[in-house]
């Protein structure tokens, strides 16, 4: 990315839970909307006192458009390896680090939450956390994203032919055209990845990221959704390849993991935002899943 497009004000924290977001750089955009489009490049930074090579989190949404390749950038605690023509999504409050030795080339949006209207959110998936971040579009879909990209990115460094309020609203539409193309290849990415997901495993998983925090029993989801655990275990294993309890508990994790990696709560505080009033279970759990203490995640990333 560029200095034009990444550089942003001072973090700031957020609300209970302590983390420290970086907001978008309204500062930086042209005409002051709601989103960034430009080249991807050295300098990367979203505040000084936060090299993008730590783990952060930030509240807009990033859609990088890689040109070379490899490079490796890690989101929510994975891995991922982009290659030229691939794409990776993030979304907001998702945590992420840029790698330090790898070239990023390509084009990079960046998007305000709240920019387009809630109807255009919907229909492009904008919060679709289930849906995976890498994405690797075949050469037809590539040429029209790409072609899209560009487009918009043509319409946002054009300030002076329309006026502002009009020129927004052109943004808007140029930029509703790219997502739903992004959207459409994010589902089909999932579809083909884990093969069609019900209704039972949609509600399910709406169910967690509501409740992940209080309810940890899968007879508990069961039973508030209506179903039998045989039924939910069924649904749960054709979508995602594990277990309901496996589910929550990765989600339960991925939050922990979170707190952990950009707080300084103390572990008791970090386990009891999560669903474990007592710090030694909380300890427990957390390394039976990850395969280390609290302490020594929080310790390697610091």
């Amino acid at each position: 990315m560029n200095d034009r497009t990444t550089q942003g004000g001072p973090g700031r924290q957020g609300d209970e839970d302590g983390i420290r977001t970086f907001p978008f750089p309204a500062d930086l955009s042209l005409s002051g909307v709601g989103m960034q489009v430009g080249a991807m490049g050295t300098g990367r930074t979203w505040h000084a006192d936060a090299p993008l090579e730590r783990v952060h989190r930030i509240d807009f949404h990033v859609v990088m458009l890689f040109h070379e390749g490899p490079v490796r950038h890690m989101v929510d605690f994975a891995e991922y390896e982009a290659d030229a023509g691939d794409v990776l999504w993030i979304r907001p409050g998702q945590v992420h680090r840029f790698s330090s030795d790898d070239p990023y080339r390509g084009t990079v949006l960046t998007m305000q939450p709240g920019f387009l209207p809630r109807a255009t959110v919907e229909a492009t998936g904008l919060y679709r956390y289930d849906l995976p971040p890498l994405l690797r579009p075949d050469a037809a879909r590539l040429a029209a994203l790409e072609h899209a990209l560009t487009q918009l990115e043509r319409e946002y460094v054009d300030t002076t032919t329309l006026p502002l309020s009009l020129h927004t609203a052109v943004l808007r539409h140029s930029l509703t055209a790219f997502l739903l193309r992004l959207a459409h290849l994010a589902a089909s990415s999932a579809d083909a990845a884990r093969g069609h997901t019900d209704t039972t495993f949609t509600r399910f998983r709406d169910a967690v990221e509501r409740d992940f925090a209080v309810n940890h029993s899968v007879s508990a989801y069961a039973d508030t959704l209506g179903y039998s655990r045989r039924t939910l275990v069924r649904a749960v294993r054709a979508a995602t390849g594990e277990t309901p309890k496996g589910f929550i508990a990765k989600r339960v994790v991925l939050e922990a993991k979170r707190l952990l990696a950009h707080t300084d709560l103390p572990i008791g505080r970090v386990g009891a935002a999560v669903g474990f009033p007592d710090s030694a279970n909380f300890s427990k759990f957390f390394h039976q899943h990850s395969g280390s203490t609290p302490v020594a995640f929080r310790a390697e990333l610091r």
